[in-house]
């Protein structure tokens, strides 16, 4: 006799497969009106769950409409939970799952200090120039690096300048917008 995980036709298979969290960017038009990003952040962290990056920007002044673009990590189940009480905030127009929605673009910017001398500071910046970083600010001790791209691209890049002098991180969150003719 079969257990159930033994089992390739049991439903404990199915279960175990939508138990898979995962990362998933979420676009939310609300009113741009004083407390309307507390409720939403407060709805979120009032039901345990995290958000890993957050940025807002009005998109409409004559609307008075902000776009909120966060990143949140949960079962689909979680997901979808998150967006049904999203959707109920009276605040809020729509919400748009920009992961589920196929093929999106995300972007990030950075600005990175490292600090070094000599072959430190050789090496910072051919890194910088083969990962397209700008130097946003420069002296002889330290460099500033703008950098902007997908956050793993970013992530990577801070990873390699950690050993040479990594001082201070400053990351704005997450842009994200859908691909295609499809206006959100």
């Amino acid at each position: 006799m079969n257990t159930p995980q033994q089992t390739v036709g049991s439903a404990y298979f199915i279960t175990e497969d939508s138990d898979k969290e995962e990362s998933h960017t979420l676009s939310v038009l609300v009113d741009n009106e004083p407390g309307v990003l507390a409720r939403v952040i407060g709805l979120i962290a009032g039901r345990g769950y995290n958000i890993d990056s957050l940025t807002v920007s009005e998109i409409s002044h004559q609307k008075h409409i902000s776009r909120i673009t966060l990143v949140t990590i949960g079962t689909p189940h979680v997901i979808e939970q998150i967006t049904h009480q999203l959707e109920r905030l009276i605040p809020v127009h729509r919400v748009y799952d920009l992961t589920a929605g196929g093929p999106h673009i995300e972007r990030e910017l950075a600005l990175v200090k490292v600090l070094g001398k000599g072959d430190a500071r050789l090496e910072a910046l051919r890194l910088a120039e083969a990962f397209k970083a700008l130097v946003a600010d420069a002296s002889t001790e330290h460099f500033v690096f703008q950098i902007t791209g997908r956050p793993t691209k970013i992530d990577q890049f801070i990873s390699l300048m950690k050993p040479l002098g990594l001082v201070n991180v400053a990351r704005t969150g997450i842009a994200a917008v859908s691909r295609g003719a499809e206006q959100i």
